[in-house]
């Protein structure tokens, strides 16, 4: 139709989409920090709170429907009956459970409720320690809540692999809201994002609120990292977010370590690059053995690639939480390679990590008193450096300088110490 044969004016429907009961969260037997929410549709208001159950009525009753309709006349929900069954959650968990809930229900969602002001963090440091990143499932509340007492360098609120399909959703929105709540110490805050193109999504809602750095699963190309921190860069704008975003790529296959060094030097906001040992063995074909002969050559290349990029090498997990031995014995070795960290998949593996990655006393004494003789030479305005009656040369000093505040940075060598070390 042209535009002088004239139109109809447009009408606007103001109607709400056809709504549907769902289910979020889960209740019951072993089930712990969580709940169940079930919305059900009905004509007319206000909406209708029911707590079905609830190990802390007699004391959070009250509160716990309270949180709940302001929950739901945020989302702009005008009517519905909403039955909850409590196994002790947190607010945190309550916002998020509902809020999903309402979403599967088909239910617009005008903006996300979080349980509070983000708050306002210190730019993480670029070249903090990465010793151990311990992973935490993301739809797992109970392992969430007291994560920051477990004393890892690292915690990773994993949305990919440890997540259900069917969970997805619900993850997503707990990882912010745990973000958001909870105090995880001092462990870098990071989230895994599952593999592109669905993890952009993932980014929508985390970056908003601050994680510390974002694990890249199953990268190929250095174009999907580009895709990453573009994607966050847009979000921080819009959101007028100001702290820096890490990005960790892991690389899962013989394609990715093929191109480990063009993915680690992607872009400007990658720190660390590490390998995924059990995708990586079934892509290529072999079984995952306790030695690891399998994967050395791979190591070695993420190795390699990593300090050619400038970035950190990650080694990754040991999946046998009973063989602590193995654990020694791969953590050992992990370090002999180059490494500086690796991941854990349960909390009793921090400590041994921990150990297996920080230099010997006989290495931290070694390093000191190069650093003593190098200054010493410095000092006296000799270009020689001699340690007794050998000469160190300058790459030599340099690992004993790396090696003395990586040392202090794990608290095995105080400021006072490295001082008296160094003839200060």
């Amino acid at each position: 139709m042209r535009a002088d044969e004239g139109t109809a004016p447009m009408e606007f429907s103001h109607e709400q989409p056809a709504l549907r009961t769902a289910e979020a969260g889960r209740a019951g037997d072993g089930v712990r920090a969580d709940l169940r929410v079930r919305f059900e549709p009905r004509d007319g208001g206000p909406p209708e709170i029911v707590l079905e159950r609830s190990k802390v009525a007699p004391f959070y009753g009250r509160s716990i429907r309270e949180q709940a309709r302001e929950v739901l006349d945020r989302l702009g929900v005008r009517s519905g009956r909403l039955t909850i069954e409590d196994e002790g959650a947190l607010p945190l968990t309550i916002a998020a459970r509902i809020e999903c809930v309402v979403r599967r229900a088909g239910h617009p969602v005008p903006s996300p409720v979080l349980p509070g002001p983000v708050p306002a963090r210190p730019p993480a440091p670029r070249d903090r320690l990465r010793r151990s990143r311990l992973y935490l499932p993301g739809h797992e509340p109970k392992l969430l809540v007291n994560a920051g007492l477990h004393g890892a360098d690292g915690l990773i609120l994993d949305l990919e692999d440890s997540v259900p399909p069917d969970a997805k959703d619900a993850a997503r929105l707990l990882v912010r809201n745990a973000l958001v709540a909870l105090d995880f110490g001092a462990a870098e805050r990071m989230v895994r994002i599952n593999q592109l193109p669905a993890g952009l999504g993932d980014l929508d809602e985390i970056v908003p609120v601050d994680p510390d750095l974002v694990l890249i699963p199953k990268v190929e190309s250095p174009d999907q990292v580009r895709e990453v921190e573009a994607r966050i860069e847009a979000i921080r704008r819009r959101t007028d977010r100001e702290r820096p975003v890490w990005l960790m790529p892991i690389l899962e296959s013989a394609l990715g370590i093929e191109r480990a060094y063009e993915i680690a030097s992607a872009a400007d906001s990658v720190v660390a690059l590490t390998v995924g040992l059990e995708d990586y063995t079934a892509d290529l074909g072999v079984t995952k053995t306790r030695e690891g002969g399998e994967t050395l050559w791979a190591r070695q290349r993420v190795v390699n690639a990593a300090r050619a990029a400038g970035v950190e090498p990650i080694d990754s997990v040991w999946g046998d939480v009973a063989d602590v031995e193995g654990l020694e014995a791969w953590a050992r070795a992990s370090r002999s390679l180059g490494f500086v960290g690796m991941g854990c998949v349960h909390p009793r593996q921090i400590p041994i990590v921990h150990q297996a990655f920080a230099p010997t006393r006989e290495e931290i004494d070694r390093a000191l008193r190069i650093v003593a003789a190098w200054e010493d030479a410095r000092a006296r305005g000799v270009a020689v450096v001699a340690l007794g009656s050998k000469m160190i040369d300058p790459p030599v000093v340099e690992r004993a300088f790396a090696l003395v505040d990586r040392a202090r940075r794990m608290g095995l060598v105080d400021d006072a110490a490295r001082d008296a070390g160094s003839g200060r």
